[in-house]
């Protein structure tokens, strides 16, 4: 893929990265490697002492991980927050982010995977500008793409992503909002008040470790429950280790054929061996016949 970007909101060397842990905890020298990666960018990662507390899989207790965020963001000092990793335990801070959350400067939030449950939370401030982008501990490996996608999103603009490899799976135009990320997260805020609608909305979802049959039952229960209600378009990210990918597509094929929208898939983003920054809540213009995603910021 190649990303071109303008982007009104930027990240300049010496910029300060605020560093949460909202789900699990993390193995601290692959940390250690990831923010190796952030100083070499130029950015100066500011780590809270509490981030390396344990509480059981987690990152330490949930008012200690949603009061880290919400310091940040009251904080002009800090220009972007980025996670530490995935796995679990982000939904269980979503009711102490409702209430607390205050937010006086416009700054960019990044994470992915267990992150998703954030994201698309976080849409409804518009001052938050959201990146399904890589965690500080998926920094410590990652590809030089991955990389790079990450600082031209912090650092340049609207972006335009060729997919080098694209799958069409329905054909079309259409121009919404991007909303999406790991599926099984999203599935899982099924049924609660912080449930994903994706009405006039552009899909993204990606996943791991995840076979066909649980990928068509997480999709099957949220096109039960109403998610994809008005519904503009479909892109999919990476499907790492999810078994047979034709079957994967034959499935959404399926699930999305009664909405007539564009479906393209094999983007390279999500828990594959590269990650590129997608940004979330922003309009996106996805056009099969020229296999490219367009970012209007």
């Amino acid at each position: 893929m190649t990303i071109n970007m303008r982007n009104k909101i930027l990240l300049k060397p010496g910029d300060k990265i605020g560093i949460c842990a909202p789900s699990g905890s993390f193995d601290k020298l692959k940390f250690e490697k990831g923010l190796e990666v952030i100083k070499n960018m130029g950015f100066n990662p500011i780590v809270p002492k509490d981030i390396y507390k344990k509480k059981r899989y987690l990152a330490g207790s949930d008012p200690l991980r949603a009061k880290v965020i919400t310091d940040f963001l009251i904080d002009d000092n800090i220009k972007a927050i980025m996670c530490a990793r995935g796995g679990f335990g982000a939904i269980r801070i979503l009711d102490l982010l409702e209430r607390q959350l205050i937010q006086r400067n416009t700054k960019f939030f990044i994470g992915f995977s267990d992150i998703t449950a954030l994201l698309v939370n976080l849409t409804r401030f518009p001052l938050i500008k959201l990146i399904h982008g890589p965690n500080i501990v998926s920094l410590a490996k990652a590809e030089s793409e991955t990389v790079n996608s990450l600082y031209q999103s912090l650092t340049n603009g609207t972006w335009s992503i060729k997919v080098n490899n694209p799958v069409v799976l329905n054909r079309g135009f259409c121009k919404a909002r991007l909303l999406g990320g790991n599926l099984t997260t999203l599935n899982h805020l099924v049924g609660t008040k912080y449930q994903a609608g994706f009405k006039d909305c552009i899909f993204f979802m990606e996943d791991i470790q995840e076979s066909p049959y649980k990928i068509d039952r997480m999709l099957t229960q949220m096109k039960l429950a109403g998610c994809f209600n008005g519904i503009k378009g479909v892109v999919t990210g990476s499907f790492q280790n999810c078994g047979n990918l034709e079957i994967i597509h034959e499935i959404i094929q399926e699930i999305f054929e009664e909405y007539h929208i564009p479906i393209l898939a094999g983007v390279d983003s999500g828990h594959g061996r590269i990650n590129l920054s997608l940004p979330m809540g922003v309009e996106v213009t996805v056009d099969t016949d020229k296999t490219e995603l367009e970012f209007n910021r």
